[in-house]
């Protein structure tokens, strides 16, 4: 996979686009596609540039959407290979963003090229979305990208997302959703004063502490038939009083909740309050919650899902898991204008040192994607 070697020497850690997006450009432009990198900015963030190529004419409309940006290498010493170098070594391609995901682009730009042989005129449309900040803020990226489309007229009938989703091997699974991310910080507030003098003060600490465990002694759910249970992990706690002989005046933890088809993010804050107010016993307390772009979604489109699942199973003999695990990904703002799935490769190694992936596992997704279009345009 020449050009997936080519994208991982782009060094595109976000917000750079690193010439991955010009790289990108060129190879679809010779084959027909008309492209367009808007550019989208935000205050307080980094302008990002984008992609958006599209080939063919009417409906149905398929798009397959990812991103170029990269998370950073860490410590080059500590790589097998020099993490921007794109080397391949005993059949296996290494480099930052071989599995999250450039790979899986360029799996897909020869999955198109393969299908763009039969012709243009294949009964639709066929169009690429990629961001080069899915691994950053994820303001300028797809969630304008496709309020962009939209204002266009674009409309899109359904898209995959090709992030890594396979546990082991590829063909495991196909994402058919993601349960959704509500952030909070609960904050205990007390009265400074001297250890000694008790009486005095008012300690927040031990609030802190009532506090937590009503959020973490209770399970708010057991699962329903897509998700697994939601959960409440606790990712820090911060007093910030560097003296031995001062009562603080506050006390305060982050957390972070992944919640199912059972809440909204509205509902669930809903239960963090009540759980704590009955908590506090009257103690002062203050609990924020940050603005949430991720919400729990399913994709129910049997058209969408059953058309991949057998191409799956046609290219590997696999029926892949319908799973809605993981964390989140830019499905979750492409929800809201058609179906969406994520497939992609195996994403054992993805954000760590020597990230991989072997050129066998880039030829089968390239295949999956290629069946999957002929079966989508019903040339198959």
């Amino acid at each position: 996979m020449v050009l997936a070697a080519n994208l991982i020497r782009c060094e595109s850690v976000t917000p750079q686009e690193g010439g991955a997006l010009a790289l990108l450009e060129a190879e679809l432009t010779a084959l027909g596609f008309s492209v367009e990198r808007p550019v989208f900015c935000d205050d307080g963030t980094p302008p990002i540039e984008n992609l958006f190529a599209r080939i063919g004419a009417g409906a149905p409309h398929f798009a397959f959407a990812g991103h170029t940006d990269v998370v950073p290498p860490g410590d080059a010493a500590a790589w097998r290979h020099k993490p921007f170098s794109g080397a391949i070594e005993d059949g296996v391609l290494y480099g930052r963003g071989a599995v999250d995901m450039k790979g899986g682009i360029a799996a897909f730009v020869a999955a198109a090229a393969r299908f763009l042989r039969g012709g243009v005129s294949f009964g639709g449309s066929l169009s690429l979305l990629v961001t080069g900040d899915e691994e950053g803020p994820a303001v300028n990226g797809t969630v304008k990208l496709m309020q962009w489309c939209a204002e266009r007229g674009e409309r899109f009938d359904a898209c995959i997302v090709g992030e890594p989703t396979n546990p082991q091997a590829v063909g495991d699974a196909i994402k058919i959703g993601r349960r959704g991310s509500l952030s909070g910080t609960v904050t205990a507030i007390g009265k400074q004063g001297h250890v000694a003098y008790p009486h005095l003060a008012d300690n927040p600490a031990p609030r802190l502490v009532r506090l937590l465990a009503a959020l973490t002694d209770h399970q708010p759910d057991t699962g329903t038939e897509h998700f697994q249970a939601t959960n409440l992990e606790v990712v820090s706690i911060d007093i910030g009083n560097p003296a031995w002989n001062v009562i603080p005046d506050r006390a305060a933890a982050r957390f972070n909740i992944r919640f199912n088809d059972t809440w909204t993010a509205e509902t669930l804050k809903q239960w963090v309050e009540e759980r704590l107010c009955a908590a506090a016993k009257g103690g002062a307390y203050s609990v924020d919650f940050e603005p949430s772009m991720s919400d729990v979604f399913l994709t129910k489109s049997e058209a969408l899902i059953d058309c991949l699942a057998k191409a799956v199973e046609t290219q590997t003999g696999k029926t892949p898991e319908l799973s809605t695990g993981g964390g989140t990904s830019d499905a979750r703002f492409i929800k809201n204008y058609c179906p969406v799935v994520e497939f992609g490769l195996v994403g054992q190694t993805m954000h760590q040192i020597d990230e991989r992936v072997p050129i066998d596992d880039l030829v089968v997704l390239s295949a999956i994607y290629e069946r999957f279009l002929e079966r989508y345009f019903h040339r198959g």
